[in-house]
Parts: structure tokens; C-alpha cells; sequence
């Protein structure tokens, strides 16, 4: 297959082949160009201008690394051949599809990334709100099929874009033992998490989200669950530091980054202003609508509308003001104080906005989505949390701190109320 390559800031080159070339060239991946990573992160950090087409090479590029580092180990080959019956052809087809579903997991991301998100619609089928893998899948199904499925090079794997929807949905019943590899795409040890930490690090200025990226690919490994004898992939135990190393990065890039102060506050205001504008954003089965959908659309129509608070405010730089925050770990004293603080906002007519910065760093057992804790493979390929190993891990806490806003124009009036409230 005919290689090409391009150059990026994290990893210096990036390759893919034609058929990979094709997809990367098509409309569908081609928005990507036109979605922020990090939404208005750049108001606070200039530099995080970034975009998920970037984020999406890189993905697949880290996806490619730690899948190399584990076919090429001959013990974990073994496991492969003796638990899954695993074969060279079946492994390099196995690649591929990895790599696809490692470029095109962010493919369905609204406007703004994350920043827009909250404001999809609710599923008629199961009453939730719709999440960018809803449309993620629907676009592998759909404008997508025909990229991965009819290139002449898939006549030598024969590939279905369903296969490439259902590793990144994760669906045990079409990929049975193989839905294993999932752990690459989506889960606390995943490419996706291990590109976005450097990447935004990198593009913010800042470094916290740095981790030994080399040692965390030779310590990649394959062992057996204990309880359900399956095959899992974790980390050496020998290199169980580094797997620290990135849920801490983790940790100190979404206190430091993703929940500033006042990043957090554009995302709410972004919120508004798409609410104000497009008014909402299309499900997933009108999908050609959303697609129409894009960064540069949404600062047309906040142009279109300056008269609305929200695009005015955002245009002008005036954001939202911070004026009361609690503790990272609020007590119930510090939330009384935030229900006074609001009451007493509201007897003065004035309006404000309450926050509530909310994530688990790591997730022990098994999460909502399915995600096991890292695996740590000892000498006898016995897979153990990784909790069980480090005690900073096993108790990095939630995080709720709440916060209160208000606008520019009241902030002396609110700071003067809630320093009264306490007194």
C-alpha cells in the first residue's frame, strides 16, 4: 500500500495509506478542520486553537504505537493465539480496523467540541440526551460506509463500517472476544486520553498533562482477568509508576486547564449563545443537517445576532466574573453559604449563575461506560487493579467544587453582598 505522511507537533509525522488518505480527505472527517478541541480555551490559553482533525491523526497514530508494542511482544502473541486463536492475517485485519475506529471516534462532535454538547437533544428511544458518539456511529453508518467499505484495498480484509462502529460503540455480541481491543479506543488507559493530555498540554503552554509516553508503550501488556479469565490489556507491572504518571496528568490538567475559572465560564456562555442562535442542534437521524453544523457557522450566526447578550459578550471579550467559590471537596457548611450567597443575589434582583465542576479522576471497578480500572500485568500474566498498586490513585477524590458568576456589570454590588453573608 502507498504510504503518505504528514507533519504535526506532537509526534513529528503522522502515516497512513490510501484507503485511510481517502476517509481523511472526506467531507465528513474534513469538518474536524472546523471544530475546536478545546472550544474558547484560547481566551484564556492563546494557543489552544487546535482542532479534533488534529487530535484524530494523532489518535490513531498513538492507537497504531501501543497496538505495534503489543503484537509485537511474543508473549503477548501467545495469549492472543492461545485464548482468542488469533493468526498473523487476523491480527494485521484487526489493525486496521483499530486504526479506523481510533481516526474516526470524534468524527460526530457538535460545534465547539464538549462546550456544546449538553445542549443535544434527548432520544426519543431511550430519553436521554444524545452524546457525539450517537453521531460518531451514525456517520461510520452512513456518509462514511462507502470510504471504508468499497476502497479496492478492503478486498484483501474485507471490513464492514458496522465492524468499525461497533468497536467504537464497544458491542460485545458482533465483536465477541475481540471487542477487547476497545481498551485502545475508549477506556482509563486509551489513545484518546493519552493524545488530548499532550496535545493539549502542548498547545495551552503548560505542563501538566506531560507524561513518559515511551515508557508507557514498552510496559504495554496483555494478561488474564483473575475473576473472568479474560484477556486484557494493561501495564507491566514493573511500570505501574507510569500508569500513576497519567491519571495524575489527568488530574492536574482538567483543575488546571479544562475547569479554569474562566474557560468555564465561556463554555456556559457558548452554551447560551447557540441556544440563542441555531436554537438546537439536529439528532443524529438528520444527520446531513448536523453535519452543516460547525465552528465557523456558529461564530456567523453569533455575528448575525450581536445584539444578543451572549454573542455580544463573547465577541467583546466580557465574560462572566467569578465572585464565590467552594473548595475543590465542598463541606455542607460551604454549600450553605453558596445557597445564602444565591438567595441573597436574588433579593437584590441579581442574576447569577452557579457552576458545579464536576469529574472523577479515576474511576475504581468498573464505570457507567463499562471502563474497567487500569490493569496491572504481573510476572504470572495475572491482571490487577491498579488501585491495589498506587496509593495516590486509590484516593484521588471527586471533584465538585461549585462556583458562582455573575456579570461584569454586578460584580462590585455581588462581592459586596457576599461579603456580608460571610460575616
Amino acid at each position: 500500500m502507498k504510504e503518505y505522511e504528514v507533519r504535526e507537533p506532537v509526534y513529528g509525522f503522522i502515516k497512513f495509506n490510501e484507503w485511510e488518505r481517502e476517509i481523511i480527505n472526506h467531507r465528513v472527517f474534513q469538518r474536524l478542520r472546523r471544530i475546536r478541541q478545546l472550544a474558547l480555551t484560547d481566551m484564556v490559553y492563546p494557543g489552544a486553537v487546535h482542532t479534533r482533525f488534529e487530535h484524530s491523526l494523532g489518535v490513531m497514530h498513538l492507537a497504531t504505537k501501543m497496538y505495534n508494542a503489543i503484537i509485537g511482544d511474543d508473549t503477548n502473541k501467545q495469549i492472543l493465539k492461545d485464548n482468542l486463536d488469533y493468526i498473523e492475517a487476523g491480527l494485521q485485519r484487526d489493525k486496521q480496523v483499530v486504526r479506523f475506529a481510533a481516526l474516526l471516534h470524534d468524527v460526530g462532535h457538535a460545534p465547539f467540541s464538549h462546550a456544546s454538547e449538553s445542549i443535544l437533544k434527548k432520544s426519543s428511544k431511550t430519553g436521554k440526551p444524545y452524546k457525539h458518539e450517537d453521531y460518531t456511529t451514525a456517520l461510520i453508518r452512513g456518509p462514511l460506509r462507502d470510504a471504508i467499505e468499497t476502497h479496492n484495498i478492503n478486498k484483501n480484509f474485507n471490513i464492514n463500517a458496522n465492524e468499525v462502529a461497533d468497536l467504537i460503540e464497544g458491542n460485545p455480541t458482533t465483536l465477541r472476544e475481540r471487542v477487547f481491543w476497545k481498551i485502545i479506543i475508549d477506556s482509563q488507559l486509551d489513545a484518546d486520553r493519552g493524545d488530548y493530555l499532550l496535545r493539549d498540554s502542548l498547545h495551552s503552554g503548560v505542563k501538566y498533562g506531560v507524561y513518559d509516553l515511551d515508557r508507557l508503550i514498552v510496559t504495554l501488556a496483555l494478561g488474564i482477568d483473575p475473576e473472568t479469565n479474560d484477556v486484557t490489556l494493561g501495564i507491566k507491572e514493573s511500570g505501574w509508576h507510569v500508569a500513576e504518571s497519567l491519571i495524575i496528568a489527568r488530574y492536574q490538567m482538567f483543575t488546571q486547564v479544562y475547569f479554569h475559572k474562566t474557560r468555564r465560564a465561556y463554555d456556559y456562555m457558548l452554551q447560551e449563545a447557540i441556544k440563542s442562535t441555531i436554537k438546537t442542534l439536529p439528532p443524529p437521524d438528520e444527520i446531513e443537517s448536523y453535519l452543516k453544523l460547525d465552528d465557523h457557522e456558529i461564530w456567523h450566526q453569533m455575528k448575525k445576532n450581536d445584539e444578543v447578550f451572549w454573542c455580544n459578550s463573547i465577541m467583546t471579550r466580557n465574560h462572566l466574573r467569578l465572585v464565590y467559590e467552594t473548595r475543590e471537596i465542598p463541606t455542607v457548611e460551604d454549600e450553605e453559604i453558596v445557597n445564602k450567597i444565591k438567595e441573597s443575589l436574588d433579593l437584590k434582583s441579581i442574576w447569577s449563575w452557579e457552576d458545579m465542576a464536576k469529574n472523577v479522576w479515576y474511576k475504581q471497578n468498573k464505570d457507567k461506560g463499562g471502563r474497567e480500572e487500569i490493569a496491572i500485568i504481573g510476572k504470572d500474566k495475572s491482571a490487577r487493579p491498579l488501585s491495589e498498586y498506587s496509593k495516590l490513585v486509590k484516593n484521588l477524590g471527586e471533584l465538585r467544587q461549585i462556583r458562582l458568576y455573575v456579570k461584569l456589570k454586578d460584580r462590585d454590588e455581588a462581592e459586596k453582598i457576599i461579603g456580608m453573608v460571610k460575616k
